[in-house]
């Protein structure tokens, strides 16, 4: 029986291995038919055969059938193993290069450091080391838990389950790394903490650079973890994070902007700092432009941490109605024993730029600035004279700034950006780098664009009305039109009209090429100002004074542009440069442009119709200068008011306004004018004289090629390219008392004959004639009317003295004018012109020569030169002498 069973089961399994054998045989038989058929319906081409197959709805076809699927699993097991194995090679290549580092000793890394500043000469501005009263550097159970809780929320929410990395965190900072893109968000809470303290100085590689970074970070990511605990690992965090302020650390931000020690915060204010770090630049508390995008980020950091159970919901709600800014302590107040602050915060913030936050708020750096504290204390002094003065409250302006560049290397050697530091409110503002319209001050650069095409100081542009030119009604500070006018003249009385027709002659976009040339990068740049037209020409954009002040030092060079510089040298802890000035320069303009821009600057007779002989600022004692004054207008009220005073060693530049943007009462130079002279005599007399970098009297060198061209009877500068333009000489009679043409009524004492030359005004394409001396070509004499009584003669009598002297007296009449003088002349020889002023008896004294009939004729002349004459003849005696008499007034000769 038992073998039967055996054989009976035996022949029943072979039976069902049969059977699965017969089937394996079936379905390998209808693959291969399937195979064959669908090989049978290929095209016999190749390439046929090729894009037949890539067809979509056959490729899908494929990858959703069973063959597709194992071969997608496939690829999916040798694509994980060869990651693997390159990460593994990866880091097993990258740890050779970190055994030097020792994660263990991330703690003495993690340290209170102090950034030093100096200015040129080595005089000590400031050290950036905190308020000392409390350490910057603070354990954790001198942190607020708010705080600690904040931090994880926003930056890691997984910190407490990982063991340094997040896999997923670092494919995506990988990714972005190679797309170039921000790599915020990527790295956990400990990855960023190495970050900060082993490779500050590569945070801001980006691509494929930045990931042997990502690979080292995550190396000792891992290692940190092994060494310290969480709550250590976020302490070391918390103190050495940037938080936009002066310093680094949760300590410093606490005591920067809330005044209390990291473990008083509040909710609101703990999530407010734990918001800086991912942008502490844009963040900064103290940056106003970032207060709105701070704000929505505290707001974000709360809900997070009611998200993760670390506070309620309503706890989060009631933390977004306070509000926390107004808690803030003023900037000032972070800025105690400062000299300079202004400068300073400045020069911080460029190392920012350059180095990053990191770098400059981990600290120990030394910074040699270019500021020269003796310039700095000149500047100081003469704007807080100003503002002692009653100028400020009169002329209606609350504030002011000055730049102060050192013209043989563009160098920053003083600058206040307010009237004073810690004036409340807004004394903390730094206007020297804030956008400010220049008024007529951009002129001089319109006028250097046009320079490079045919034309020079003595060319003409008249002054009138262009409003279908330019658009809107445009007019001088005067609201006068003074018709023909040089380029010297228009620039030196400051007029609007030939400034903008010089704009649109060369072109906007032309002139403003040169405007950012020579230095003034911002202008006609930022927002709305992009889309100014030629108002552009007198001042309609914003620039920033540090800037302007560079570019008339760009015409004291000579044409050559350097940047602005701030920082000499700085220097790292370890003794290594970090950064270094370098003497750079760029040509922009031939040096015959400046040299003219700066003759006209300085010609005091150009200016006087406008401002007078001798005005103060514009005329420094001891001192030649050239100087441009400007103002912005608000309606009709002037709202800015500057003045750029330069020589060959140094530009002033200083700004008065209010710092709400209010308009003045007035704005007259006169005003800035002392506060120039403060600043540019001593400037050059106490230092630059004394240190031998500059002479009195020192004035730039004439470059070869400048021409001296007489054009319409005046003599003046032209770049050697410019060909005087052909033009036609007249005679025409003009009236001298008014300087217009004569007129039938004009006496022929007041007539003269000139020579005009006609010219075609090159904006307005009509014809003008140009005269010399002032004459007016296109207007007639309406001073002088038919109508006008002329002065006469009603008596004349003769008197004998003494041996032989005569007085000879006239009584004469004045008409519609006020007398100016009367002649007496004996046979047409004039023997005295006495002063007149109204009608009466005028006498003079004669000495005869010679006996005998002689003829007196009197003529009396009044103020528009009318004259009436009377004559009458006398029978002279003269005494008998043998070296006889003369005639005149006075005593016979001996």
């Amino acid at each position: 029986m038992l073998k039967k069973f055996r054989a009976r089961r035996n022949q029943q399994g072979l039976s069902v291995y049969s059977n699965l054998s017969a089937r394996r045989r079936v379905r390998r038989d209808k693959a291969s038919r399937r195979r064959a058929e669908y090989l049978a319906k290929l095209p016999k081409h190749p390439v046929r055969r090729f894009f037949y197959r890539l067809h979509p709805r056959r490729v899908a076809a494929f990858w959703f059938s069973r063959e597709g699927a194992i071969m997608a699993l496939k690829l999916a097991g040798i694509s994980a193993l060869l990651l693997f194995v390159m990460v593994g090679a990866l880091f097993a290549l990258f740890r050779r290069e970190l055994d030097a580092i020792r994660p263990g000793e991330i703690n003495k890394r993690v340290q209170t450091t102090v950034t030093t500043y100096y200015d040129r000469n080595g005089v000590l501005l400031w050290e950036d080391k905190g308020d000392s009263t409390y350490k910057l550097v603070v354990k954790s159970d001198e942190i607020s838990n708010y705080m600690k809780q904040a931090t994880v929320a926003i930056e890691d929410k997984d910190f407490y389950h990982h063991r340094g990395i997040s896999p997923s965190g670092i494919v995506r900072a990988a990714i972005n790394n190679f797309t170039g893109g921000s790599t915020q968000g990527g790295s956990t809470l400990t990855q960023q903490l190495v970050k900060q303290v082993f490779f500050a100085d590569q945070a801001s590689q980006r691509g494929l650079n930045g990931i042997p970074r990502k690979i080292k970070e995550a190396i000792l990511a891992i290692e940190v973890e092994r060494m310290y605990n969480k709550d250590q690992i976020l302490t070391l965090y918390l103190n050495e994070s940037p938080y936009g302020g002066r310093r680094n650390g949760v300590e410093s931000a606490a005591q920067t902007y809330f005044g209390k020690p990291a473990k008083d915060l509040t909710l609101p204010e703990a999530a407010l700092i734990a918001s800086i770090p991912q942008q502490p630049t844009l963040y900064n508390p103290y940056n106003t432009e970032g207060n709105k995008a701070l704000i929505e980020r505290q707001r974000i950091v709360l809900d997070k941490m009611a998200e993760q159970g670390y506070i309620t919901k309503q706890q989060a709600e009631d933390a977004k109605k306070v509000p926390i800014l107004d808690s803030l302590r003023p900037e000032s107040s972070a800025y105690q024993n400062i000299k300079a602050p202004h400068f300073i915060q400045m020069v911080r913030q460029q190392l920012i730029d350059k180095l990053g936050s990191t770098t400059v708020g981990r600290g120990g750096l030394i910074v040699k600035t270019t500021l020269d504290w003796r310039a700095q204390q000149i500047v100081e002094s003469a704007v807080d004279k100003l503002f002692k003065t009653s100028l400020p409250r009169t002329a209606g302006f609350d504030n002011s700034a000055v730049t102060v560049i050192d013209v043989p290397t563009g160098q920053v050697l003083a600058l206040m950006g307010s009237r004073d530091y810690n004036y409340p409110g807004y004394g903390a503002y730094n206007a020297a780098i804030s956008y400010l319209q220049p008024g007529s001050s951009i002129k001089p650069f319109v006028y250097a664009n046009l320079f490079k095409g045919n034309y020079g100081a003595g060319s003409v542009l008249r002054d009138e009305p262009i409003n279908q030119i330019y658009g809107a009604p445009l007019n001088n500070f005067d609201n006068k039109f003074k018709g023909d006018m040089t380029i010297r003249e228009a620039l030196a009385q400051s007029r609007n009209i030939p400034a903008v027709k010089a704009m649109y002659i060369t072109g906007r976009d032309s002139a403003l090429r040169t405007i950012h040339d020579v230095g003034d990068l911002s202008y006609c740049t930022d927002g709305k100002d992009a889309q100014v037209g030629l108002a552009a020409a007198i001042g309609g954009c914003g620039l920033k004074q540090i800037e302007h002040a560079n570019s008339f030092a760009t015409l004291a060079r000579g044409g050559i542009y350097k940047p602005v510089s701030t920082i000499l040298e700085v220097k790292n802890a370890q003794g290594q440069v970090l950064q270094q000035w370098k003497d750079e320069g760029k040509r922009v303009l031939d040096p015959q442009i400046p040299y003219i821009l700066n003759s006209i600057l300085s010609d005091d007779a150009a200016r006087a119709p406008s401002f007078g002989f001798g005005a103060s600022g514009l005329n420094v004692p001891g001192v030649k200068t050239a100087t441009k004054t400007g103002t912005s207008n608000l309606g009709n009220r002037s709202k800015d008011l500057w003045m750029n005073s330069y020589t060959p060693r140094v530009v002033t530049s200083i700004w008065v306004g209010n710092h709400d943007s209010r308009p003045m009462n007035n704005a007259l130079s006169s005003i800035v004018g002392p506060t120039i002279n403060n600043i540019m005599g001593p400037l050059h007399l106490q230092i630059f004289q004394k240190d031998g970098s500059w002479k009195p009297g020192e004035w730039f060198q004439q470059p070869p090629g400048i021409q001296r061209l007489t054009v319409a009877g005046r003599t003046d500068l032209f770049p050697s390219w410019y060909n005087k333009p052909q033009s036609s000489g007249i005679s025409m009679a003009f009236d001298t008392v008014s300087k217009k043409k004569a007129t039938s009524c004009t006496p022929p004492r007041a007539i003269k004959t000139v020579t005009v030359e006609k010219y075609t005004d090159p904006v307005t394409k009509r014809d003008t004639f140009i005269a010399p001396d002032g004459f007016d070509p296109l207007a007639d004499d309406t001073l002088h009317q038919c109508s006008d009584l002329k002065p006469f003669v009603s008596d004349v009598q003769i008197a004998h003295g003494s041996g032989d002297k005569y007085t000879i007296t006239a009584a004469v009449n004045q008409g519609t004018n006020q007398l100016q003088s009367i002649e007496f002349r004996v046979d047409n020889q004039l023997i005295a012109t006495v002063p007149a002023g109204s009608s009466g008896n005028y006498t003079a004294d004669y000495s005869v020569s010679s006996s005998g009939k002689h003829t007196v004729t009197i003529t009396v002349i009044d103020q528009a030169l009318y004259d009436g004459s009377a004559t009458k003849d006398f029978d002279f005696q003269a005494a008998p002498s043998t070296n006889g008499g003369r005639g005149g007034l006075g005593p016979p000769l001996p």
